[in-house]
């Protein structure tokens, strides 16, 4: 089991070149990821994990939200089995990871990272070499969502000798998993050529059944199908000086079964696998597609220099139920409303197919574009008693987003049955652009001296961001400053304990509509945190505790993704977040000399994230309108702890692992029962369960190049209400069984 402060993320090429030239090629790659080599965490002024590809292979993780109950400081809001995750780091609004600045390999990789950080996009976790988090002053060299922290996924690189990899997975519900690639890296007389192909493919029939009509009759298929390829590049020219080449390209596809409507409070708690037959026409259809090409030189060994021009397009039609009308004369009944029993229950008995009415299903069609070009320069120079290192970067980036969307309206008869459907026009459900254009620049010094470590740093952003509706009449442009900056500090007591801490003020910019629609200013924080490490690799332990205490002032959050409202930004005003938090890996195996690996860990999040002001908002389609100042805020638990261990063996292992997430409340009001703000019946306002959910994985190598495996995910078919949103009590996943066989040569 790999130790989360220390794990390896990237395996660096030896080209067999001198020993000055393998540190300075090391040292390059190093740098092109957030944390890079394990061992500068130790180095960090800010609370930083890495996650390494062992890790996320032991348990067959191919779920985020799974992935990171390994890491203190983060809360996922489930929804979709890590489809679309709802991310927060200390404290700032989950609502589709729209806080939190998300990458793969260094690149922005949200669908439009300004003008719709939402992400109905994220880079599958199962085909990932490993996962790089920073939260605190670790993160002033990234942007534009810095109130919360950075997630940096990282792809498999490419290898330095003739790599071939397969893993194939069966497992419960008719999951189907593939993944392989292969590659090498080859010395000519013109330098070292690599290269990676590589493939990943999922596919099941989803653990939800929906309920069927005379005329429909494929309940079981509430599942997914996904393919994802990529092909990496690279050249390592035989010159003096270091130089790297690297291109890469990704495309995704995915289509799912997927949508926003959950249960009624009673049927939840008797099935809460079911799905209502409203929701039979729902069904997302994306496609993906990434690259960037990147350039590094290392002259000498006091300066490196790394460019990169990146581009991402996301298109995607989340097809799916919007509202219910026509139910016993009344011509419109929300999706929430209905489910909390209102007009006598009709609404429900219209979703469930038991009552003529007419199902309103959105073409939620949007495209995305994101361009970019970012520099990066590094400069060492000092005495033997303090050493600098200047990182000076500028990033050009453009991104937007188009919303096309359409209505069609199916009719419904007494016995579930569609008599027939009325197609929308084109865009008349919305047709809208939001576009930005960002310039951002930093520049950050570190600063060794002694045992002290400082690094200070600013961040500068300017924003040209263009809001246009050619439906209506709105039309316009805004122009935004921010700036960010801090101070980190390292002080190292000894070989094995170091103490650290910092002061830092982020940002978080609105969408283009709600710059130039409300004159939303950016959300900014102000963050403190200390913490104290201790590595003895001797021992085999490590530790990480940390206090933070983070300010928000204009708090911008989504009045209701996805369901009645809009889904705008507004200013809900301030908040505070504060806690502690602690990771702690020990294998007692290698401390005590055994024959047998036996790895521990525990992590513990404590939280406290407060509103301090009464909500700005009366809206009662926000689950953040009518809070009151002292609450807490939605979907942050106030405890959450994970903890495993395992044996491990040169030919097998088996591990166990587990995470409790306490009860959150689901909206700012703090409510325990259904009822918003006005006072009326909303399945979105309640609380969420605590649990506790237990992994089991074993696997046995039965040659040097082939490993079989299998294990349990909620071992113990935990049953829980994992969210309200987007539209009423949605469950966890539940009991599921796999195995396979994996083949690395």
């Amino acid at each position: 089991m790999p130790v989360l402060l220390a794990t390896a993320a990237w395996s660096l090429p030896a080209t067999g070149a001198e020993e000055v030239g393998e540190e300075r090629e090391a040292r390059v790659l190093d740098k092109v990821m957030v944390i890079g080599n394990p061992a500068n965490i130790e180095e960090m002024p800010g609370s930083a994990q890495m996650i390494g590809e062992e890790e996320i292979r032991q348990q067959s993780y191919d779920d985020v939200n799974r992935v990171l109950r390994k890491v203190p400081g983060i809360y996922v809001r489930e929804e979709f089995g890590g489809l679309f995750p709802s991310i927060s780091l200390r404290g700032v609004d989950t609502t589709r990871s729209a806080k939190v600045t998300l990458m793969e390999d260094g690149v922005l990789m949200a669908p439009a990272p300004y003008s719709a950080p939402a992400a109905y996009y994220a880079p599958t976790v199962g085909r990932m070499s490993g996962l790089e988090i920073l939260k605190g002053s670790s993160q002033i060299k990234y942007g534009p969502h810095i109130t919360g922290g950075v997630v940096n996924y990282l792809s498999t690189p490419v290898p330095t000798r003739e790599t071939v990899y397969l893993k194939s997975l069966v497992g419960s519900y008719n999951e189907l998993r593939t993944h392989a690639y292969a590659g090498n890296s080859l010395d000519t007389g013109a330098g070292t050529f690599g290269f990676l192909l590589e493939t990943y493919n999922r596919k099941n029939n989803g653990f939800k059944t929906i309920d069927e009509t005379p005329d429909f009759r494929d309940g079981d298929d509430t599942g997914l199908d996904k393919n994802e390829g990529m092909i990496k590049l690279s050249w390592e020219p035989a010159t003096a000086m270091y130089q790297r080449l690297e291109f890469k390209y990704g495309r995704n596809e995915l289509d799912a079964n997927a949508g926003y409507l959950g249960l009624s409070e009673a049927d939840f708690k008797r099935d809460p696998l079911r799905r209502y037959s409203a929701s039979r026409f729902d069904n997302m259809d994306t496609e993906q597609s990434n690259s960037y090409l990147r350039y590094a030189l290392s002259p000498n060994d006091d300066l490196d220099f790394i460019a990169t021009l990146y581009a991402t397009d996301f298109k995607r039609n989340w097809y799916k139920l919007k509202d219910i009308r026509d139910v016993n004369g009344t011509n419109k009944l929300g999706l929430s409303a209905a489910l909390a029993g209102v007009q006598n229950g009709d609404g429900l008995a219209c979703l469930k197919g038991e009552l003529a009415c007419t199902l309103r299903v959105r073409a939620n069609n949007r495209e995305y574009e994101s361009r970019g070009v970012e520099a990066v320069t590094y400069y060492r120079f000092g005495t033997d008693a303090v050493r600098h290192e200047i990182t000076a970067g500028v990033r050009l980036h453009r991104d937007q987003v188009r919303r096309f969307q359409w209505d069609d309206d199916y009719i419904q008869a007494a016995n579930g049955t569609i008599s027939d459907r009325i197609p929308g026009t084109p865009g008349g459900a919305g047709d809208r652009l939001q576009q930005t254009e960002a310039v951002a620049l930093y520049v950050q010094d570190t600063i060794e001296a002694g045992r002290w470590t400082f690094t200070p740093g600013v961040r500068y952003e300017t924003l040209d961001q263009t809001y246009e509706s050619p439906k209506g009449t709105v039309q316009g442009d805004k122009q935004m400053d921010m700036i960010a900056g801090g101070v980190g500090v390292v002080y190292r007591f000894n070989d094995s304990w170091s103490g650290f801490g910092g002061v830092h003020r982020g940002f978080s910019p609105p969408s283009p509509k709600g710059a130039v629609t409300k004159n939303l200013k950016e959300e900014t924080s102000t963050a403190f945190e200390a913490g104290t490490r201790y590595t003895n690799p001797e021992q085999a332990l490590a530790v990480e505790a940390v206090a933070f205490y983070t300010d928000f002032q204009d708090l911008i959050v989504v009045d209701n993704i996805g369901g009645a409202g809009a889904g705008d930004d507004e200013n809900f005003g301030e908040a505070t977040a504060y806690g502690l938090e602690l990771a702690a890996q020990y294998d007692a195996g290698i401390a005590r000399g055994w024959r047998l690996r036996n790895p521990w860990y525990v992590n513990l999040t404590y939280t406290r994230a407060e509103q301090q002001n009464d909500a700005l908002s009366t809206d009662p389609e926000s689950i953040f309108s009518f809070g009151k100042k002292g609450n807490e805020l939605p979907y942050v638990p106030e405890w959450q702890f994970s903890l495993g261990t395992g044996i491990e063996s040169a030919d097998w292992g088996v591990f166990i692992s587990g995470y409790y997430v306490s009860e959150t409340f689901t909206s700012a009001s703090n409510v325990d029962n259904q009822v918003n703000g006005n006072g009326d019946p909303d399945a979105r306002f309640g609380k969420t369960d605590s649990y506790f959910v237990t992994d089991l994985s074993a696997n046995y190598q039965v040659t040097e190049t082939v490993k079989i495996f299998g294990g349990v995910q909620n071992l113990f078919d935990e049953q829980y209400l994992a969210s309200r949103q987007p539209h009423g009590p949605r469950p966890g996943m539940p009991r599921f069984l796999y195995a396979g066989v994996e083949l690395a040569l």
